[in-house]
């Protein structure tokens, strides 16, 4: 939801549709949105109890660097050098002292930086990290791995098979998400009848409605805006679709209360003690 305008077209849609919603992503990024912006879409989302979470700021397709463009990818969304992850880091101050208590991440890096940053207090205590599905994790190790380093929920990729969540699953109590219906850059599945046994397999779970056969949004603006506000109303009835779906095949039972957002208690790895200098890289 790239901001207020498209926030509000999906709450309408919403509770015109009788579709629950936990949680809305954001993904241009915080420094995409102005303080107003930011403070309206907190204040409707709290009066519905529905999460707000935005991405984190500069990514590696919005760089100089050209290896994003070749066919192997390069590195990906991730943060490149110091300054992108120090501009991550001031996304994340700026949001949360908003108001904001749930941050999407693409970097293993600012990830860990932003745990460390909550456990220290420099982010509230209630702050939750979701890792984005530019560069979720395909296997259960790789899964554990990112719920050691702070993630509260982790996208998987919407090709991974049924097994494949059970697998992950044994591994890990971290939430998943997953798209029901993931945009064509991320490959376009549309997986509406295995929503029950997604469930079954990988739940805690938020199923998630991305749009095929849409153009890409990211980084939104004025320019967008039509384009924006009907991919947003479309997602809410992707949603109403696969919620009939789930009644219809008598698997509509046992959804999280609306508000429903922190994961527990999650397996991490230790924060190094800032003193000492052998494990946060100062001089030794």
């Amino acid at each position: 939801m790239e901001g207020p305008e498209a926030l509000a077209v999906v709450l309408e849609e919403a509770e015109r549709l009788d579709v629950p919603i936990h949680r809305v992503s954001q993904g241009s990024g915080v420094w995409m949105l102005t303080d107003a912006e930011i403070h309206e879409m907190v204040a409707a989302c709290a009066e519905r109890d529905v999460e707000l979470c935005l991405f984190t700021g500069p990514r590696g397709t919005w760089d100089i660097g050209a290896g994003t463009r070749t066919p192997s990818g390069g590195a990906g969304l991730r943060a490149r050098g110091h300054d992108a992850v120090a501009g991550c880091v001031e996304d994340a101050v700026r949001a949360t002292e908003m108001g904001v208590r749930c941050l999407l991440v693409a970097d293993e890096g600012v990830l860990w930086t932003l745990h460390r940053a909550r456990v220290a207090g420099i982010l509230p205590a209630d702050t939750t990290f979701k890792v984005s599905a530019l560069i979720g994790p395909v296997n259960p190790a790789a899964y554990a791995v990112f719920e050691g380093l702070g993630g509260d929920s982790l996208n998987i990729p919407s090709d991974l098979t049924l097994e494949h969540l059970t697998e992950i699953r044994h591994a890990s109590r971290a939430p998943m998400d997953l798209y029901i219906e993931a945009p064509d850059d991320l490959g376009g599945y549309v997986r509406m009848y295995d929503a029950a046994e997604l469930i079954r397999r990988g739940a805690p779970l938020y199923l998630k409605f991305g749009l095929s056969k849409a153009p890409a949004l990211y980084p939104s603006g004025e320019h967008l805006r039509a384009t924006v506000l009907s991919a947003a109303r479309e997602r809410v009835r992707r949603g109403r679709l696969v919620l009939d779906l789930l009644e219809r095949l008598g698997a509509a039972e046992g959804m999280s209360p609306l508000g429903s957002r922190l994961p527990g208690e999650l397996v991490r790895f230790p924060v190094p003690d800032p003193q000492d200098t052998h494990t946060t890289g100062g001089n030794r």
